[in-house]
């Protein structure tokens, strides 16, 4: 997937200021429940509450805040491969991928 795909909706300082916020909230007890099952929020594969990274379900570079309602926990496969998608393109990634293993 392309960098290309969009154009940056934030400027630097932004999203310097949105990623310091996501550090901080990482290191509450917010975010140890959040990860505490284990469970990717978009695969619902149990990889270990270790193995969960932070995804902003809203990129900040397309606009998201990091606010607790736009982050959830995600595997590293997943958050790798969904990038810069919004909710709705990530689905759509998925279903076409879901299409293909079913031919």
């Amino acid at each position: 997937m392309s960098d290309d795909r969009y154009v940056r909706e934030v400027d630097d300082d932004t999203l310097r200021r949105e990623k310091a916020r996501a550090r901080e909230l990482r290191q509450t007890s917010w975010w140890r429940r959040r990860i505490a099952t284990g469970l990717c929020h978009y695969c619902r594969r149990a990889v270990g509450a270790r193995a969960l990274t932070l995804d902003h379900v809203v990129p900040l570079v397309r606009g998201g805040r990091s606010i607790r309602p736009n982050m959830v926990p995600a595997c590293k496969d997943c958050n790798t491969r969904k990038q810069s998608l919004l909710a709705w393109e990530w689905q759509a990634y998925l279903d076409q991928l879901e299409r293909s293993a079913d031919r």
